[in-house]
């Protein structure tokens, strides 16, 4: 072993000597700028490599400390990256396993690093670390993050929610007021890093895969890769493993994982729970595993009307409510504290958001459902839709999805690159259902002209659901945008904004 992987092997507080370590930082996105200036305030010497880089972060780099090398063509190591000779390699979560510098790396015999396992090894800075609670998925994830932090926050603990959800971890393990508990959002991209070296293997306090499906194949390489970097979410957890009772793969991860000895293995459905589980019991939403009677009894957490009123009785989001419960209960949060922060919590925009209802024809922005697994559950949560679709498929099978719906479609609404795998899956699984193409090719010009369509195809009691099932950065900058435009395009297709008694969000039914 060389003396510089037994120095890394060893670092594994704020507080060792990281000063002149030389590391190479691949990606100057959010999580890129953050892994540079952790490792500058260290004392570390850092280049950080990236194709493009944003010019305020290369600004702030200069400020830092840290060297930039930007570089549009990444297929080869450049000369200066090899000449900086690194002795640690972090890598940013857009990076495939399989790019070209990272295959130097592996042949250089270079120990890399993801943000994650940089952030543990880094948790003690301002003093006891916090314990971490950890959430993966296809689906669900940034919700359940936002509910069980809430959950804890209500219940007396100082928490902050991070990692894939938009703070990078690293920002919040330095920040100086110090929490009691992280709860971290973490990607398969994130978690394909994770527990390779010796000194910074994860132990979380809890830790939840909400889904399995098809999704991000394209970074992967196949389904089974993916799921075993989802799987990683469970090594070594030291209290709960919470896992979905309708996803065979989540329990087959908890039954296959190296946990603390005494960490359980917690359920969760929409079915009635067994002993150890979260479920529901005609209508109410039950804990029968933080209770010394399980077997026999359970714990009233909420209602089903009750969560209509707040508008989360979407299935996939009830789903949701229950995994955050059964981590915040892990974590010692009272029942009665859940069923308060229930009552106020609200969905983020653009998920099953509500934009207005006008001649009887609800019209619902999901322009979160990224991927067929997230449209699957927003499209089962009407009875009849019109469904706008498409954008970049990443790889995945859209098949299935067509099929499983085709009677509940009144007709349906393509966008995006990837419209002939779409249009192929119509042809065959529902031949007599109107198809409509939008071939605009500028950003402003798709929407409006997808609501037009939507709107001559939808009759009252339609919705009209923009749920793509699929990535949006090849007509957009991301899922927000996409949605924003549709809302702003269907409130233009009727005269201007909904009435302000409009109410911004409605589940099904409510």
């Amino acid at each position: 072993m060389t003396e510089s992987r037994e120095r890394l092997e060893a670092l594994t507080s704020w507080h060792h000597d990281w000063s002149g370590l030389r590391v190479a930082v691949f990606g100057l996105g959010v999580t890129g700028f953050s892994v540079a200036d952790t490792l500058a305030e260290l004392g570390a010497e850092v280049l950080v490599v990236a194709s493009r880089a944003d010019a305020e972060r290369a600004m702030l780099l200069e400020v830092i400390g840290a060297e930039l090398l930007e570089e549009p063509d990444l297929s080869t190591p450049p000369a200066r990256l090899v000449e900086f000779d690194p002795e640690l390699v972090v890598v940013s979560p857009g990076f495939h396993w399989d790019h070209p510098l990272l295959l130097w790396a592996d042949r250089s015999d270079l120990t890399v690093w993801g943000d994650i396992e940089l952030a543990w090894r880094l948790r003690d800075k301002v003093g006891e670390p916090a314990d971490w609670i950890c959430v993966t998925g296809t689906n669900g994830k940034t919700t359940t993050v936002q509910l069980t932090a809430t959950m804890l926050l209500a219940g007396g603990s100082r928490v902050a929610p991070c990692g894939n959800i938009g703070v990078p971890v690293l920002d919040a393990i330095r920040d100086p007021q110090g929490f009691d508990v992280l709860v971290v959002e973490l990607s398969s991209y994130q978690l394909h890093w994770v527990n390779r070296n010796r000194g910074g293997e994860l132990s979380p306090y809890s830790a939840a895969c909400l889904n399995i499906a098809d999704d991000h194949l394209d970074w992967h390489g196949s389904l089974e890769a993916y799921i075993a970097a989802k799987a990683k979410v469970y090594d070594n957890t030291q209290v709960a493993c919470v896992y979905n009772r309708a996803d065979q793969n989540t329990l087959r991860m908890v039954e296959e994982a190296e946990v603390v000895e005494g960490a359980r293995a917690i359920g969760f459905g929409l079915d009635i729970p067994g002993p150890s589980d979260f479920g529901i019991v005609d209508g109410i939403l039950c804990d029968r595993a933080f209770l010394e009677d399980r077997r026999n009894s359970a714990i009233e957490l909420t209602t089903l009307d009750e969560l209509a009123e707040a508008g989360l009785a979407a299935p996939h989001v009830v789903a949701n409510i229950l995994a955050a419960s059964a981590l915040a209960r892990s974590y010692g949060v009272e029942p009665q504290v859940i069923r308060d922060v229930l009552t106020a919590f609200r969905l983020d925009a653009h998920r099953i958001e509500l934009v207005r209802v006008e001649a009887g024809v609800s019209w619902v922005d999901d322009s979160k459902a990224t991927n067929p697994h997230a449209a699957d559950a927003s499209l089962r949560a009407y009875p009849s839709v019109v469904w706008v679709v498409g954008g970049l498929l990443k790889g995945v099978d859209v098949d299935q999805l067509v099929a499983a719906h085709a009677t509940r479609l009144r007709g349906a609404v393509l966008i995006g690159v990837d419209r002939g795998a779409l249009l192929a899956a119509f042809e065959r699984h529902a031949p007599g259902l109107p198809v409509l193409e939008v071939e605009a090719d500028e950003t402003e010009g798709v929407m409006p002209l997808a609501v037009r369509l939507a709107g001559g195809l939808a009759r009252e009691g339609d919705t009209v659901l923009l749920a793509p099932a699929a990535a949006s950065m090849d007509q957009f900058a991301d899922y927000a945008e996409r949605g924003r435009l549709f809302q702003a395009a269907v409130n233009e297709f009727f005269g201007g904004e909904a009435d302000d008694d409009e109410p911004a969000s409605r589940p099904p039914g409510a």
